[in-house]
């Protein structure tokens, strides 16, 4: 537990027991540690590896820490009100939670206490937890309270919204593990630059999500949504039956689970649209460059952006917005909140992939956008030539998680490189690295000097652009339809925008989404083109078991 965070709770300890009655708090579940060896041992048979966990609970934290940073938080607050509010808050939009505030029916801070409740109701429930959360702002209602004092005129919609950060972006009063027990006290002076916006806007920081640790570059083959210092990161559509994607699980979950208003979550390759589509969320993957790298724990300077995980198109946009600045490669006008309404995609013209035309979901989906107008044109791209992408991150990995740890580390944390976080994990490997560090032994094994890091840079963005240019251009496409993740490595490669949006669920009730992938910078198109989609196949749905 950070010091700031321990004086706080001690504070409201002392405080509450000069002057505070227990009824004046929400009562929860203390947390107790469970035997876990039979959930362990029925997923040890499932034919995916990223299922066969080896633990669910965090050898490293202690759950009773998050309770004891939201009960604090709930002073008047019950679960009648809880539930009271429920039905004006669950699945509801931004500008409808702005109106309901409008009109008195709840406060900013009522709004952030009952994320606060939901949060500590599930999260203490051994059958329901889903180790979403690393850690929360102990903070937070008390500067929701300040903005309900305030009359501003607002700005921007994202005003007095709790949102959730993905546990590799600096916020100040809080550590940015990544996950990681070599972070595990990494309290940073500054927020990063894209909390700085989001709080220049009066966005709320509600807590840090969980990851798979080190963004998913530590083990190879392992189970997404873990870390050391979070857990196992569960689906809320099927807890231990359904993968969570990665690396920005914890903040997928969050949005799926009704956690928060939004997340933000971070990718290198995958990392929003993979997490985003298995939890039915809309996540923008955006070209990079518009959203600020600075004071993000990294993969590689080349490849990472974060960006937003929300409910639906029009939220996404507005978080998109207030995480832009005027030190992004485009002006901030061309980051509007509002999507551009257009009447349907007669003209537009979209590339749908011949090798996924067997998917009913997929299949679908081309028929609702034909419905609205879209011409469909079939593509069958020769397979892009991926030789040096795992060297390009390693390279960019132990040049840039070096810089991030000179610039932004605590004085607390001990390690300078990855080779002192590979040591330091073999130190105690049972608790530290259960699945092992094979990436961060592949950054270390590493022969490449500068310039043959950039020659692959060179490449491999050559290639991601050729990948999707020769089918654009043959075609005139204005964009290219995918499914989930499947084609995020040359959305990567090629610096392009993603936006991943609900696109159903399988037989067995298993989210995937529909991905428009397109050139830089048009990320209000494929926001236009979604929100059609989104409006005409209504396919988002809240997981069943977290609807109360």
């Amino acid at each position: 537990m950070s010091t700031t965070k321990l004086i706080y709770l001690v504070f409201i300890s002392v405080l509450c027991f000069s002057s505070c009655k227990k009824e004046d708090y929400p009562e929860f579940q203390t947390w107790v540690p469970y035997d876990e060896t039979g959930l362990i041992e029925a997923n040890a048979d499932k034919e995916s590896q990223r299922l066969r966990y080896k633990l669910i609970q965090s050898k490293v934290s202690d759950r009773n820490d998050i309770l004891n940073t939201i009960i604090p938080q709930l002073e008047g607050f019950s679960k009648e009100r809880y539930l009271e509010l429920s039905p004006l808050i669950m699945d509801q939009d931004i500008e409808t939670l702005q109106n309901h505030i409008s009109e008195d029916l709840f406060s900013y801070k009522e709004l952030t206490q009952w994320y606060l409740y939901r949060i500590a109701q599930f999260e203490s429930n051994r059958d329901l937890a889903l180790n979403a959360i690393i850690s929360i702002n102990p903070f937070v209602a008390e500067q929701a309270e300040k903005l309900d004092a305030e009359t501003p005129s607002k700005t921007h919609p994202v005003y007095g919204m709790p949102i959730i950060l993905k546990d590799n972006i600096n916020t100040k009063n809080m550590a940015t593990t990544a996950g990681a027990v070599a972070l595990l006290n990494n309290e940073t002076e500054n927020d990063a630059e894209i909390v700085k916006n989001l709080k220049s806007f009066g966005g709320l920081v509600l807590g840090k999500a969980n990851l798979s640790e080190w963004a998913n570059f530590l083990c190879a083959g392992c189970p997404n949504g873990y870390s050391a210092i979070g857990g196992q990161t569960l689906n809320p559509y099927g807890p231990r039956e359904f993968d969570t994607g990665g690396s920005s699980s914890g903040s997928a979950v969050a949005v799926a689970a009704n956690y928060a208003v939004a997340a933000v979550g971070s990718e290198t390759s995958g990392s929003i649209l993979s997490p985003s589509s298995q939890q039915s969320a809309v996540g923008l993957k955006p070209t990079i460059g518009i959203l600020s790298q600075d004071g993000i724990v990294p993969i590689s300077g080349t490849l990472d952006t974060p960006g937003p995980i929300t409910k639906n198109l029009q939220d996404n946009s507005i978080v998109f917005s207030a995480m832009a600045s005027a030190k992004s490669k485009i002006s901030p006008s061309k980051v509007p909140w509002e999507i551009e309404i257009i009447k349907n995609l007669k003209g537009v013209r979209l590339g749908a992939y011949k090798a996924y035309s067997q998917d009913s979901l997929y299949q679908n989906a081309i028929d609702d956008l034909k419905t609205l107008g879209a011409e469909i044109i079939e593509i069958d791209p020769e397979p892009m030539d991926f030789e040096g992408f795992t060297e390009l991150l390693s390279g960019d990995m132990k040049i840039d998680l070096e810089k991030y740890l000179t610039l932004y580390a605590s004085d607390e944390v001990e390690i300078k490189t990855a080779y002192d976080v590979m040591k330091f994990n073999l130190k105690d490997s049972t608790v530290r690295i259960p699945y092992g560090q094979a990436r961060f032994e592949g950054i270390e094994d590493l022969d490449l000097t500068e310039d043959e890091l950039v020659d692959i840079r060179t490449k491999l963005l050559l290639a991601g652009i050729d990948y999707f240019e020769k089918p654009m251009q043959t075609h005139n496409l204005d964009a290219i339809i995918s499914i989930n993740n499947y084609n995020a490595g040359q959305a990567a490669a090629a610096k392009y925008p993603a936006l991943t949006v609900p696109m159903g669920y399988t037989s067995e009730g298993e989210p995937e989404g529909l991905t428009f992938i397109t050139k830089p910078y048009q990320e209000s198109d494929v926001y236009s083109y979604a929100k059609l989609y989104e409006a005409a196949s209504k396919q988002r749905k809240s997981p069943e078991l977290y609807l109360n």
